[in-house]
């Protein structure tokens, strides 16, 4: 399991340019317009909408794994798959991911004028309802790091790596805010973002072989 956190911290640490170009836009603006507690909150709605998308994804596929023989395992070659798909997307080699993102697309358009009215006050309930409801916004990294939650065995657990998983993205999200320049041309460069794009698929695929292993595909 520690491994599987370890991974969801890296995932969000390595998708930072990607979360800077679906998200920097709004924590961009609303970074200026708010003291740093408020955007600390607003920020902390969104793990919150995380952890609890964490939690309800492991319970419910933990439930399923557990009636298939070795359920649990063929869920984590998919998992594995997953993150292979997210390297190469974040690479840029590959936008698979680009489909997956549009299944959001229809809930969103939904939640997002909420979320923009709740932006608008600055009370601290408001802006954590906004930014639990920001959760929500189409993102393969996002999902991809879900895919890791949905193996995780548990409802605990799942919750445990998407909270990982949302720390992860606090530097990008709250950095951008405060250090929007020299953030940007680090995390959105080509090479940065290739070079974590190869430690994903690396870690997807050494994750691929362990999984086949245990189910005897490979020796």
């Amino acid at each position: 399991m520690t491994i599987d956190v370890f991974a969801a911290l890296l995932m969000a640490l390595a998708g930072s340019g990607h979360c800077v170009m679906m998200c920097g836009g709004i924590a961009g603006a609303f970074a200026g317009q708010v003291n740093k507690r408020q955007l600390a909150t607003y920020n902390l709605g969104r793990i919150t909408s995380y952890t609890i998308a964490g939690a309800v994804v492991g319970g419910a596929f933990a439930g399923v794994a557990g009636i298939a023989e070795h359920g649990l395992v063929s869920l984590r070659v998919i998992a594995a798959l997953v993150l292979v798909c997210f390297g190469l997307y974040l690479g840029q080699w590959w936008f698979g991911l680009r489909y997956l993102e549009r299944l959001g697309q229809p809930l969103w358009r939904r939640l997002q004028p909420l979320a923009a009215t709740f932006r608008q006050r600055r009370s601290y309930t408001a802006l954590f309802a906004a930014g639990m409801l920001w959760g929500w916004l189409p993102c393969g990294l996002v999902y991809s790091a879900l895919s890791w939650s949905a193996v995780s065995g548990s409802a605990p657990q799942g919750a445990l790596l998407m909270f990982a998983f949302g720390l992860g993205t606090l530097p990008s999200m709250l950095g951008f805010g405060w250090l929007s320049r020299q953030l940007q041309q680090l995390l959105q460069s080509l090479g940065f973002r290739q070079l974590m794009g190869a430690a994903m698929i690396i870690y997807g695929l050494w994750t691929l072989i362990i999984a086949l292993r245990q189910l005897q595909i490979l020796q």
